[in-house]
């Protein structure tokens, strides 16, 4: 789980002019702003518990996602865009399609949001509210998020609330040439011969609140705590379960899950040059699984416009009353699942960011922002290991309209 935290200073000017004609005038601009972003991320992993296979076999899996994202500003309101394709390259997906084509097959996921927000300057206020979809073959959902922030007058506090909902249907067929809608979902290949599951639709509710404080001219704190409910379908159709008799069945996972994660953290300013940056973050949920995570990192700048910020992040996971390895489950057991996401493991994750930030102007409308460059590594202690790296690109485009009104008006 991955929570981005931002702390946004506001800085306000008026500018008053007394006219000694009625018939002088002043000049009034209506800026419009907008900021675009160009993402690339790649991650690949290799592991051998594919719970595809129930819970042995290749985990190996590679994805690229380009991603765009605009945000346009003018005035009180901002309209936000984003939009990507991830391109899914595994070793396991064969096992799972209706189609087996080769050793590695490749699967994409589609998704775009757009989302509007509005700013009340006088009260501090944020509003917004957003939506889109994302599909793959076997995939679709649809988000809804309404979010408000306040900021207190004094700006040493913020909140932040935000509601989530997502409309998941699970069917196999809308991206099938020789279909274009939605079949039915997919199975390990040897268990089609019967529907395991009466239902196809999954539903996420997710509330997040988020509260920082200044203590001091270097120190701000947030607390971050959430809470999530899910129903429909929360087993994956197309992963095997082998049982301790040699039988198999497709994955059987209650149809409810409560989800409770919390986090707090901590940024220190150790100077005009380093940043030191702590997270720590607490996970519990009605499966049985209980998780601690604690995320170090610290933003060195370099020069004025070049930051390096090495990062290490540690994790631990209990695992969910309904995990068993290969092989090992009772035919006995009402919920069963050999995925490794669900099991016990402890996890360390490493990386370093560079980030060049010149704010350069080309042209009065144009400039560019930034280029951030982040690599990690990641080790399961169950063998799964993963890297991944990331390129963003970040420019603006500023313009201004003059109108020329009378001072009477």
């Amino acid at each position: 789980m991955k929570i981005k935290y931002i702390l946004i200073g506001l800085l306000a000017s008026a500018l008053s002019v007394k006219a000694q004609k009625s018939d002088s005038v002043f000049q009034k601009k209506n800026i419009s702003k907008t900021d675009v972003q160009l993402l690339f991320s790649y991650y690949g992993q290799d592991g051998n518990n594919s719970a595809v296979t129930g819970g042995i076999g290749t985990e190996k899996l590679n994805v690229y996602a380009p991603n765009l994202s605009l945000a346009y500003s003018k005035g009180k309101s901002t309209i936000h865009f984003d939009g990507g394709v991830d391109v899914i390259s595994s070793a396991s997906t064969d096992n799972i399609d209706f189609v087996v084509s080769s050793p590695s097959k490749v699967d994409n996921r589609v998704y775009s949001h757009v989302g509007y927000e509005r700013s009340f300057p006088k009260s501090n206020l944020i509003l917004g509210a957003k939506t889109g979809f994302s599909i793959e073959s076997d995939y679709l959902s649809f988000p809804v998020l309404l979010n408000a922030s306040y900021t207190t007058p004094d700006l040493s506090r913020t909140f932040y609330f935000s509601f989530e909902s997502f409309f998941d249907d699970l069917r196999w067929g809308r991206l099938n040439p020789d279909y274009r809608r939605p079949v039915n979902l997919v199975y390990p290949a040897e268990l089609r011969y019967k529907n395991w599951f009466d239902i196809y639709r999954r539903y996420t509710n997710n509330f997040k609140l988020a509260f920082s404080q200044v203590i001091n001219e270097r120190m701000v704190l947030g607390f971050l705590p959430s809470l999530s409910y899910q129903s429909g379908l929360l087993s994956t159709p197309f992963q095997r379960v082998y049982f301790n008799n040699d039988s198999l069945r497709v994955e059987n996972l209650p149809e409810q899950r409560f989800k409770i994660p919390v986090g707090v953290r901590l940024n220190y300013f150790a100077g005009s040059r380093t940043i030191l940056k702590a997270e720590y973050n607490f996970y519990c949920d009605d499966w049985g699984i209980l998780a601690n995570a604690i995320q170090l990192e610290t933003a060195v700048k370099v020069r004025p416009e070049f930051t390096l910020s090495p990062f290490f992040r540690f994790y631990h996971q209990s695992a969910a009353r309904y995990f068993a390895p290969y092989k090992v489950h009772a035919l006995s057991e009402e919920f069963y699942t050999s995925d490794y996401d669900l099991s016990k493991f402890d996890s360390y994750k490493v990386g370093i960011g560079f980030r060049y930030a010149p704010f350069s102007y080309w042209g009065k409308k144009f400039s560019f922002n930034e280029i951030d460059l982040r690599y990690s590594a990641y080790f399961q202690s169950n063998g799964l290991h993963a890297q991944s790296i990331t390129l963003l690109l970040s420019t603006s485009f500023q313009k201004a309209k003059s109108i020329l009104e009378n001072e009477n008006q």
